[in-house]
């Protein structure tokens, strides 16, 4: 299962997304310590990263033994015990396992509950071949009748609401064999 960091080192250039974007999704996670490690310089800059929630600034090139000193100040700060939602993050798609909910970006899925217990037990697992005879005893339980072709059923109904979020699935089906989730 993937975790929240303890703090996050974070860049404003990023190939793929601004770092001012990106602490603003972040934020919406979790609210560890984050350093924006940068080359912009100028006080504007500074001030955007800071009250884009970044909780410390450090200018390129710096000194190896400062970063490590400013790290271990945010962590001091961080050693009081605190509520966290247990959140694993797989690309766009976040799943708060404390509010037994799934978003792809924001958006949340519209899961019934033996769906989302199937992805809870999926990507707590990745890379994990589940067959379906697995899957079924883990979500209904050892003693349940039925039939586990109904998980078929629901990793198709799975997969219509990640299209319905132009996502990718990480459900990956092992022909003859199973499911898995793919990290």
């Amino acid at each position: 299962m993937a975790r929240i960091p303890d703090l996050i080192l974070l860049d404003i250039n990023l190939p793929d997304i601004d770092g001012f974007e990106l602490i603003a999704q972040i934020r919406q996670l979790t609210s560890v310590p984050i350093i924006f490690l940068t080359a912009r310089v100028s006080d504007q800059d500074k001030i955007h990263g800071l009250s884009a929630g970044g909780d410390d600034y450090v200018v390129k090139p710096f000194s190896l033994g400062e970063l490590a000193a400013r790290i271990d100040a945010h962590l001091r700060r961080e050693t009081t015990p605190k509520h966290q939602d247990q959140v694993a993050i797989f690309g766009a798609v976040v799943i708060n396992y404390s509010t037994q909910t799934v978003t792809i970006g924001a958006q949340p899925l519209a899961l019934a509950r033996k769906q989302y217990q199937l992805i809870e037990v999926l990507s707590q697992n990745p890379n994990q071949v589940f067959s379906r005879e697995q899957l079924y005893e883990r979500i209904w339980g050892y003693d349940a009748a039925g039939d586990d072709h109904v998980i078929a059923e629901h990793v198709r109904r799975i997969r219509q609401q990640f299209d319905q979020h132009n996502a990718v699935t990480p459900i990956e089906t092992v022909w003859g064999v199973g499911y898995r989730w793919l990290s």
